[in-house]
């Protein structure tokens, strides 16, 4: 069976809307397991009830009006038990309920399995026929998989509203939260205003075209339109965002140039004589399906870019342009998906947040939310839009959390959590320019992480005694190509220049994993533990060498550069690298450039390197632990992944003693380390940090005062006997509580994933 459930799996993916994926589960499946009947009761959420929906083989017309309660019929029992009901005469079952209006008085064999969704049960798919007989085991593996396949799309089709529930009147209740992976830090509040496309690709039927010179002619001339209109969304952009920002929208440009969307379409409509609409729509529906399918996050955030470019240029072929809104007070932005054009058309002083059901943090548009401090969430699955349209609405970025129908309670606590956090921000404002260092004198340097211009600039307004972590890949990341090198000496100088003489310690290009270059396409099975940071340079020798002599070239008069390696796992890969950085920088000293050699070092991100360390000491200038992935490959769980992000936790008594084994064991060799990545930004986690022996944390700017504070309100001995005494904690949450109860008297709250100020968390209490 399994070619036949390739085939249902890539039918259903296909479907153009969510009836048609059930009409083709119930007849597919049916006609596979050849049974007298296939049918699908799903969940309405807002009466409890599980409603038949969809059916081959029975009554059709009740399809929608007929419900059974979670504790009714053996649809129930599937409910209730979260597992397969497989029975060779359902009927003599106590459980049995009969619902003759949909006409099953004729079956008895019953198999009914749950569709399950994070954990929820979202409906139950069934099979019935008229014999006597048990289904057998390889039948039932086979709807158990059909169903596990099925429950995606219908926990889409929910959060989108595309499966209405049976009360139109009913609304979400009070305080409802739902989980999704923030983008941008922070707390919105406001009103949830859904935006959607006007059009749909899906509705354009096929349409041929009678002059084929003329419709090129008029595909054309929408496409300037769409140019034009691109290149004011940039101007538009200009008053907010940095110039580096705005390179995302000469990304739309280039795909909008002769080798992009464009030439694909003239040619169908040359070649097939079709219509430039339906052209347009078998190229972009093309480009969707391909890029859905790709395992990489970034690859996928693509297909965001190429919808909302093809549904610009449909607007102008059927001369149906976006309607004005009216925006009243402040917006939280909720979709489907948003795109950049998206966020610019409300004006800047009313947009709070931003809420989407796709995404991810490395979009385009997270990526311009994080430059303009707009809290934004992603990935919020659960999240049924339609329903939530004008209800009020909070984004907790800190905590990953959108709360919907927010009651007026939660309204005034979290408003006046956001003004105790404002006020304690500008307390901080005078720790800028005082040194970081404890009551009894002991200084711990804080660095900034950068990556886009906005990173850089605020970390240096906010004091930051340097560089801890610059992302070299975010410019590849902007970019349509490989940078030049020269271009790449002009973003490096900026960095140096900007924090000289500061040091500035720059990270060569850290690509695949979680991010891919949209020209340099990484496809795999399991991209975490697969080809990605030094594995690819390394492999790329020729990329790497145009990055390294960028990164010497620019520092020539400065002098402060440090170059990272990451994702070193093994001696002979820093060894190697380490030779074609000494390499470059002799060819460059031969034609005559006056140029330091920069100090090297290894970020201890993968768990190998900690059975390796001195060895790696011996051989390395520095080094700096990546907390983010060393937390997760020590405790096996991706955190850009929505099933098990909340499985990942660096107050993990793992994580905190493998730190600490780090630390001792550096100090004890005399080399330089650090520590960077979201704990490093977490003021209870510095003061452990502290004590353990790192020599200095780097973090995002935004967390630097805070940081700060809470090391100035600390001496050594108090940190040791704190980090003494969680070393004998055995879980998370009793190192978080203890840690809330002994720093609670120093005046800065903790922050846990990014909780700050002096305000107690709203949700807490």
């Amino acid at each position: 069976m399994l070619e036949s459930l390739r085939k249902i799996v890539q039918e259903v993916s296909s479907a153009r809307a969510v009836d048609d994926a059930l009409e083709l589960i119930v007849s597919r499946v049916r006609a596979e397991m050849q049974t007298d009947v296939c049918s699908v009761y799903l969940l309405d959420k807002p009466s409890g009830r599980y409603v038949f929906m969809a059916t081959e083989g029975l009554n059709k017309s009740a399809q929608g009006k007929i419900s059974l309660a979670k504790d009714q019929g053996l649809v129930g029992q599937v409910v209730q038990r979260a597992e397969p009901i497989n029975l060779e005469n359902a009927q003599s079952n106590a459980a049995f309920k009969l619902l003759p209006d949909i006409g099953e008085e004729p079956f008895n064999a019953f198999l009914g399995t749950p569709i399950i969704y994070h954990r929820e049960i979202l409906g139950v798919l069934v099979v019935q026929q008229s014999e006597l007989r048990k289904f057998d085991e390889i039948e039932e593996s086979f709807l158990i998989t059909i169903a596990a396949q099925l429950a995606g799309v219908i926990a889409h089709a929910q959060a989108t509203g595309a499966i209405k529930s049976n009360d139109s009147s009913s609304r979400i209740k009070h305080d409802v939260q739902y989980k999704g992976v923030s983008g941008s830090n922070g707390i919105a509040i406001g009103r949830a205003m859904l935006i959607t496309p006007i059009l749909d690709f899906n509705t354009i039927p096929d349409k041929k075209c009678n002059d084929s010179i003329a419709e090129i002619h008029f595909f054309d001339e929408c496409v300037r339109c769409v140019i034009a209109d691109i290149k004011q969304l940039k101007v538009k952009f200009s008053e907010r965002v940095n110039q580096e920002e705005l390179l995302l929208f000469d990304v739309y440009l280039a795909m909008l140039g002769k080798q992009g969307l464009g030439e694909e379409v003239r040619q169908i409509i040359h070649e097939k004589l079709q219509s430039a609409q339906s052209a347009l729509r078998d190229v972009v529906i093309a480009h969707l399906n391909q890029f859905n399918l790709m395992e990489d996050a970034y690859l996928r955030e693509r297909a965001i870019d190429v919808k909302d470019l093809g549904l610009r240029i449909l607007s102008y072929l059927q001369d149906i342009h976006p309607r004005s809104r009216q925006y009243d007070g402040p917006i939280i932005l909720v979709g489907d998906e948003l795109s950049p054009s998206m966020l610019a058309e409300v004006p800047k002083d009313k947009l709070k947040g931003l809420v989407s059901i796709k995404g991810s943090s490395h979009s385009h548009v997270a990526i311009l939310a994080r430059s303009m401090n707009i809290p934004t969430l992603s990935g919020v699955t659960g999240l049924p839009i339609q329903v939530v349209d004008g209800l009020p609405m909070i984004v907790d970025g800190y905590e990953e959390l959108v709360i919907a129908n927010v009651s007026d309670h939660l309204v005034t606590r979290y408003e006046r959590f956001s003004a105790e956090e404002k006020l304690s921000d500008l307390g901080l404002e005078q720790l800028k320019y005082v040194p970081s260092e404890t009551l009894d004198g002991v200084h711990l340097p804080l660095y900034v992480n950068t990556g886009l211009m906005a990173d850089m600039l605020l970390g240096k307004e906010k004091g930051a005694e340097g560089v801890g972590l610059y992302r070299t890949e975010i410019p590849f990341l902007m970019s349509e190509r490989f940078p030049s090198e020269e271009e790449q000496r002009v973003i490096y100088e900026e960095q140096l220049s900007c924090f000289h003489p500061l040091p500035v310690t720059m990270r060569t290009l850290d690509i695949g994993g979680d991010k891919s270059l949209p020209y340099f396409p990484i496809e795999e099975e399991n991209p975490a533990l697969g080809w990605r940071g030094i594995r690819v340079t390394l492999d790329h020798p020729e990329i790497f060498l145009v990055q390294i002599r960028a990164m010497l070239r620019a520092n020539a008069e400065y002098g402060n550069l440090r170059i990272l390696l990451p994702m070193i796992s093994r001696l002979d890969e820093f060894e190697e690298a380490k030779q074609l950085i000494v390499r470059a920088h002799h060819e460059l000293l031969s034609q005559g450039v006056k140029l330091p050699m920069p100090e090297v070092g290894v970020m201890i991100e993968v768990p190998s390197v900690i059975y390796q360390l001195e060895a790696l000491a011996k051989r390395a200038d520095f080094l700096s632990v990546g907390s983010n992935d060393l937390t997760q490959y020590l405790l096996a769980v991706d955190r850009n992944n929505s099933h098990v992000s909340k499985l990942y936790n660096y107050y993990h008594p793992a994580v905190i003693r493998a730190l600490y084994d780090i630390a001792q064991r550096l100090k004890s060799m005399g080399k330089p380390f650090s520590i960077c990545g979201e704990l490093a930004g977490d003021p209870a986690a510095a003061v452990l940090l502290l004590a353990m022996g790192f020599e200095s944390l780097s973090m995002s700017a935004s967390r630097l005062l805070k940081v700060k504070s809470m090391i100035r309100f600390v001496d050594m001995a108090k940190a040791k006997n704190m980090l003494e005494s969680v070393l004998r904690l055995d879980n998370s949450q009793d190192i978080k509580d203890y840690l809330q109860r002994n720093l609670s008297d120093v005046g800065v709250s903790p922050l846990f994933k990014g909780q700050s100020g002096s305000a107690q968390k709203p949700l807490d209490s």
